[in-house]
């Protein structure tokens, strides 16, 4: 027979937890909780958006292109060390997660593993 390891309680991290009635509860500090709980907290907590160094992006930022970019229905391209500046950082299609405004090409969205905090 095989026992499952009991989840640490999110609250005060202890390892001394049971099931009852469909809830998790501690028992060291009687915090009770459900799967559903943990996943719906998971979803609220913000979410942070790192560039291709790894270094903590926010709104209004400037940043650098790292690589050159192909822009759909322009002859040129968005060449490296290209600055963009004043970010915003969006929920956007796909991987992009930076609403800017790039000199010559006008709004776009980019992704921020091509970017570097300047």
């Amino acid at each position: 027979m095989t026992e499952t390891a009991a989840p640490t309680c999110p609250e005060c991290s202890s390892e001394h937890t049971y099931e009852l009635g469909g809830l998790t509860v501690c028992s060291m500090c009687a915090f009770e909780w459900s799967a559903e709980d943990l996943s719906a907290d998971e979803v609220d907590a913000p979410r942070v958006v790192k560039d291709s160094a790894g270094n903590v992006l926010a709104d209004g930022d400037t940043v650098v292109v790292v690589k050159d970019l192909k822009v759909k229905g322009s002859p040129t391209s968005i060449k490296v060390g290209t600055k963009v500046r004043n970010i915003r950082l969006v929920d956007g299609v796909g991987d992009h997660d930076i609403d800017c405004k790039v000199d010559g090409f006008g709004a776009m969205q980019l992704k921020s593993s091509v970017v570097k905090k300047a």
